[in-house]
């Protein structure tokens, strides 16, 4: 490869301070994440300003980028609160800001010093003519709507020079234009467009006929039937499959995107780990060498199963999907391995973690290292922290453990099932 060529971006997603290192550690060069306003993912964790000045901190001292996202659809009684927001972002320094809404966006445009405007796929850009006028209004970069193919991303690139296009790659899909959706607010009162979607979309309905009148039930509201038309495939009929690009990474480079962006801002680090290392590394192979990346493709795909996931699909990238292709006809997610935490800290031959599932005395575990190899590893014995009491097994969640391994580990290790 040569040392001049600029490489497609790898974007990640973090909802906490715990799966932002996860992010830097296994492959990103950037990560967006929310803070505690004006943020699409109320329900993660997100950051204080002090954590996002530190993850900022963190990520510029090993070059990577820091995007904030501030894309709700906002309302009269949001303004004043975004424009303080926006000056606590400017003493932080992040690399960009994500807005949809074209009101944000313009108190943006005043407020913000020398930080790079991104338009969030939640503004539904599909064509070439709204990429322009982003871009007259000094807007860096656009995230396109999923329901982009790439012969539309092709055109768009052609037509509009100079500015960054973004495109998710992975993770969950919506039913409503790249999560333009009325469900969770219609059901629930909490509305998707503020921050506080509850997924009624990959809840579980049944389906009954009354006089060749189709209603559809959700399995918690009995009592509530909704007017459908719905054909025999099933009764999961607002559920979409994930999206999984990674094994057409050379199309999405060749198709101009500057950045490849993964969903999952309140997934494990589990999920972090396992994507991240995943298109990190088919990434590289490809500008190492695209053979390479062609030959590693089964690797790709054996190896991004090992966290919980829904079926995958390639989404619209190759046309509108058809309901085989898009339709997820269950409301579980595969589990492909099981997460046991994360290595916190290491004194000595011993290490310190927070338990995510059961492990016991003997059991061997793999420890997921960020150069894509996997170490199996032996419990020789474990303690818990808080009472002292040596262990044979940790059955209660989220408790705090010492424990020996029969090979070294290192802060912010992997641990998951074989």
């Amino acid at each position: 490869m040569k040392s001049d060529v600029k490489k497609v971006e790898l974007l990640m997603p973090a909802g906490d301070k715990r799966t932002f290192d996860v992010a830097l550690r296994y492959g990103a060069d950037a990560i967006y994440i929310g803070g505690e306003a004006f943020s699409l993912r109320a329900k993660a964790k997100n950051f204080s300003m002090d954590d996002m000045a530190v993850c900022i901190k963190n990520a510029h001292d090993k070059q990577k980028k820091v995007y904030i996202t501030a894309n709700i659809y906002a309302h009269n009684y949001d303004m004043n609160n975004v424009e303080k927001y926006f000056n606590e972002l400017n003493d932080l320094k992040p690399d960009g800001v994500l807005i949809s809404d074209l009101g944000v966006l313009n108190i943006a445009k005043k407020v913000l010093k020398n930080i790079d405007l991104h338009i969030s796929t939640q503004a539904n850009t599909t064509n070439y003519e709204t990429v322009n006028f982003y871009k007259e209004l000094g807007v860096k970069r656009v995230v396109l709507a999923r329901e982009l193919s790439l012969e539309e991303i092709k055109e768009i690139k052609e037509k509009v020079k100079d500015i960054e296009i973004e495109c998710f790659v992975h993770g969950a899909m919506c039913i409503s234009y790249s999560g333009r959706c009325l469900l969770s607010s219609f059901m629930t009162g909490r509305s998707a467009n503020n921050g506080l979607c509850t997924h009624p979309c990959r809840w579980k309905y049944s389906v009954s006929d009354e006089e060749k009148q189709y209603f559809i039930t959700e399995e918690q509201r009995p009592n509530e039937d909704y007017p459908v038309m719905e054909n025999e495939r099933g009764t999961y009929i607002f559920n979409s499959k994930d999206l999984c690009m990674i094994d057409h990474i050379d199309d999405l480079i060749e198709s101009g995107i500057d950045s490849l962006k993964v969903e999952g801002r309140m997934k494990t680090s589990l999920y972090i780990a396992t994507v991240g290392r995943c298109y990190r590394k088919a990434i590289d192979d490809y500008y190492t060498d695209k053979n390479l990346y062609k030959k590693n493709i089964d690797l790709y795909k054996k190896e991004i199963l090992n966290c919980t996931y829904r079926e995958y699909t390639t989404g619209f990238y190759y046309g509108k999907p058809n309901e085989e292709m898009q339709i997820y006809d269950n409301n579980t997610y595969v589990v492909g391995s099981v997460y046991y935490g994360t290595i916190e800290n290491v004194d000595g031959e011993y290490a310190y973690l927070e338990q995510k599932n059961k492990f016991s005395v003997n059991d061997v575990l793999i420890v997921m290292k960020p150069d894509f190899s996997n170490v199996e590893v032996k419990v020789l014995e474990m303690f818990d922290m808080e009472t002292g009491e040596k262990l044979n097994s940790c059955p209660h969640s989220r408790q705090q453990l010492k424990v020996k391994f029969d090979k070294k580990v290192e802060p912010m290790d992997i641990l998951r099932s074989i």
